[in-house]
């Protein structure tokens, strides 16, 4: 299976092959001010599975708050943030779930930083919740 993730305007486009590894929601105050919503929803993909199609994006690095740079790539015509690497996991690639425009994508299967999240915000009892990142960043994490 090969999923495209695309910008708003269409010119930068991401194939990724595969399940992803993993995915993840996060409450982080650096994900909701990136995204301007409450929470970002990632699809973190094998970095061998991902490969840019259309496009060139620009970047963005930053300290998150688990101590580690991440690299944020977005479309320079409308700004949309389509994926990003995290130092803490180098060999996952994160995209912008909602960046797939697919209502049956699969569900996070954890919610981090909660500690962060809006308190009338309630989350499926099937998504595990870290109150920060989980300790250590596992090989398939």
């Amino acid at each position: 299976m090969e999923r495209l993730a695309t910008c708003h305007c269409g010119q930068l486009r991401l194939a990724c092959a595969g399940e992803p590894a993993k995915v993840s929601l996060c409450h982080c105050f650096d994900c909701q001010r990136r995204t301007g919503s409450l929470f970002s929803v990632a699809a973190f993909f094998a970095r061998s599975q991902t490969r840019l199609i259309a496009g060139t994006a620009q970047s963005y690095t930053r300290p998150s708050a688990s101590g580690f740079a991440v690299s944020f790539h977005f479309c320079p015509e409308c700004g949309s943030s389509l994926w990003w690497e995290p130092e803490r996991m180098p060999h996952l690639v994160g995209v912008a779930a909602g960046a797939f425009a697919d209502p049956a994508f699969p569900m996070p299967e954890q919610a981090v930083w909660a500690d962060d999240a809006h308190p009338w915000l309630a989350l499926p009892a099937e998504i595990a919740a870290h109150a920060r990142n989980p300790v250590k960043a596992a090989p398939s994490d």
